[in-house]
């Protein structure tokens, strides 16, 4: 049998839609056409009901029409259309975001895994290009893991994404006008020409971060998971932060942060997508579930450490930070996740000040813009575009002095010279 591709399925299935609802509103008007002189002398019998009726702006005002007698009646109306919207919706979520078969939001994987410090990539000075964008927690890794490591734009350049799937093909992701928002190696005017400028025969979703290779125009990685280790591991020439060659994931701690990268993955970075672009109840309830047990969990571990390993930051608390620094003004109204507030958890909620304010790291987020675009550019969960005031950085008191420490790079990092030494 012949398949419809996904994306002409969502194009049908829209049109069916609001093909039933102008048959519905047109069977209702035509059904109470013969009614007209009667309703012409209820109105003169009850002048006031009627004109404050005909004054309101109801649109097509299909369900008044459909309570007078008309062709459809007001049940099978509104099971109609809550039906053929919700259907509509659900292919819409599919298309922004894969789903299993329980209506649950199925991360999908990516293939380029390239890495540099190698002999066919070495740690050359501004020889790769990194993109990004704001509202990206994925992106949100990248520009801390290079904020806190000290690697400086020109030895790491860095070109920020504009997030606009209005003007981008394949993707959401375009590049500005502005000499400093243009891509500075093909000059792409979006991301998918950048992918097939560096990879011609790939055809999956053109995502961010990603960091190319300017010398042979190929992609090194899409995948903010390797990326971020990777500008761990390598040691470019002269470069540090404050003498210290940062090392965030040393390694007599890498199995412990390996296990909680791994759940933290599941149950609050993922998870609040999960929660998002659930499609079914099942899939919500189990996401929900997920997210809450694992703020419980971050909660009991920071009452008893500054950080989640101990006294000093690692990789764990930089995957973790994009999701919690969004979490009360994004992902709790937006996405659902209405069980837990971050600032009703102490720990977690001071966590969240003492990294916030390692200097750095409060430069490699807008908030308020990426609020901006979940509401605005994920048009399936906010059909209306409508964005909510509020809360801003300072109303989550994320500049508060949250009084867990000094934060001097020497207190709270580990240095290479130490974990390292032979």
């Amino acid at each position: 049998m012949t398949m419809v591709p996904e994306s002409r399925q969502l194009s049908i299935s829209v049109s069916v839609l609001f093909l039933l609802l102008l048959a519905s509103v047109w069977a209702c008007y035509a059904g109470t056409c013969a009614h007209r002189d009667t309703l012409s002398l209820r109105a003169v019998r009850m002048p006031t009901r009627v004109r404050a009726s005909s004054e309101s702006r109801g649109g097509f005002r299909v369900l008044e029409w459909a309570g007078k007698g008309g062709f459809l009646p007001q049940p099978l109306l509104v099971t109609t259309a809550k039906t053929g919207w919700r259907e509509a919706w659900k292919l819409m979520v599919n298309e922004l975001a894969p789903q299993s078969k329980d209506g649950e939001y199925v991360r999908p994987m990516y293939g380029f895994r390239e890495s540099i410090g190698s002999e066919k990539y070495p740690a050359t000075p501004g020889r790769y290009q990194i993109y990004t964008g704001n509202p990206c927690p994925w992106c949100h890794r990248v520009l801390l893991v290079k904020a806190l490591r000290g690697i400086p734009n020109d030895v790491l350049p860095h070109t920020a994404l504009i997030d606009d799937p209005t003007k981008a093909s394949r993707g959401g992701w375009v590049f500005g006008e502005s000499l400093e928002m243009r891509d500075p190696v093909f000059n792409s005017y979006d991301l998918r020409e950048l992918y097939e400028r560096c990879s011609p025969d790939y055809s999956g979703r053109c995502t961010a971060p990603l960091m190319i290779d300017k010398k042979t125009g190929t992609i090194i990685s899409n995948e903010s998971e390797d990326i971020i280790r990777m500008l761990n591991e390598v040691d470019f020439p002269g470069v540090n932060r404050s003498g210290l060659n940062v090392d965030l994931y040393p390694p007599s701690l890498r199995s412990d942060i390996d296990a909680m990268n791994k759940w933290i993955y599941s149950g609050v970075n993922n998870g609040v997508y999960r929660c998002g672009f659930a499609t079914t109840q099942v899939g919500y309830d189990k996401a929900i579930r997920d997210v809450t047990e694992s703020l419980d969990k971050l909660e009991s571990i920071l009452s008893k450490s500054r950080f989640l390993l101990g006294d000093k930051v690692t990789e764990a608390d930089l995957r973790l930070l994009p999701t919690i620094s969004r979490f009360d003004a994004i992902y709790h109204p937006f996405f659902k996740c209405t069980t837990r507030w971050v600032s009703s958890l102490p720990n977690v909620q001071g966590w969240l000040q003492d990294m916030y304010q390692i200097p750095g790291v409060k430069e490699t987020l807008d908030l308020e813009q990426a609020k901006r675009s979940y509401y605005t550019n994920l048009f399936p969960l906010n059909p209306s575009g409508i964005v909510p005031e509020g809360p801003s950085v300072d109303v989550l008191r994320m500049l508060e002095p949250p009084n867990r420490g000094p934060l001097d790079a020497k207190d709270i990092f580990f240095d290479k010279a130490e974990t390292r030494a032979t």
